[in-house]
């Protein structure tokens, strides 16, 4: 009987060794990305402008632009160009994902619900907006510290300094160019960066239209 409850026992610390094994991985996987371990912008989540998580990871092998935007602001009008482009390149595999910020003269003072009636109401904005977000200070959200860290992203690292810059990733996450706000999104420099990208993106990836 002893030998039996000591058998008994003993299964039971293996057993409990080896939900201790597996407790760290567990943990690992429901730990946030931040901006000192994304390798590229597909590993972050955000939210989009309907408060569902949006894992960017969902476009992989698109050329996305990333671009912070505000409602109120003189630039407000590249909404249209965004949109141009959008409507242009979206079946190539372009995506733009545009965050609403306050963060420059208190330009974006709207709810989410009021941001995205503005956009679809004076742009017919179809492509993705995102609930608001810091991208300046120390509440600067975790991907836009990735996007400006210069040990993250040394090549188009600094400080956001207005509404509407652009960044623009291949189709791995990758960083590889940076429009500062007064660059409208219909330069020929933009254009050509981003016709440049997309004609590196795998033949598939016109297949692919993120939701």
């Amino acid at each position: 009987m002893k030998r039996i409850l000591m058998l008994v026992a003993l299964a039971g610390t293996v057993l409990a060794q080896d939900k201790s094994k597996d407790t760290p991985t567990d943990e690992k996987k429901d730990k946030p990305v931040t901006a000192e371990t994304a390798k590229s912008v597909l590993e972050f989540k955000m939210t989009n402008i309907e408060g569902k998580e949006v894992p960017l990871s969902k476009y992989k092998d698109h050329v996305i632009m990333i671009v912070n935007v505000a409602s109120k602001c003189g630039l407000t009008p590249q909404y249209e160009q965004l949109e141009e482009l959008h409507d242009k390149y979206a079946e190539k595999g372009l995506t733009i994902l545009a965050f609403p910020a306050n963060d420059f003269g208190q330009q974006e003072p709207g709810t989410n619900d009021e941001i995205k009636e503005f956009c679809k109401t004076n742009f017919g904005v179809k492509f993705a907006l995102f609930s608001k977000i810091t991208v300046k200070g120390k509440e600067t959200c975790e991907l836009y510290k990735y996007l400006t860290d210069k040990k993250t992203n040394p090549e188009f690292a600094g400080p956001i300094r207005w509404n509407f810059t652009k960044f623009l990733t291949d189709g791995e996450g990758k960083l590889i160019a940076r429009f500062e706000p007064r660059t409208p999104p219909d330069d020929p420099a933009v254009i050509k960066a981003l016709e440049d990208a997309l004609a590196k993106l795998p033949k598939k990836a016109d297949e692919k239209k993120p939701e």
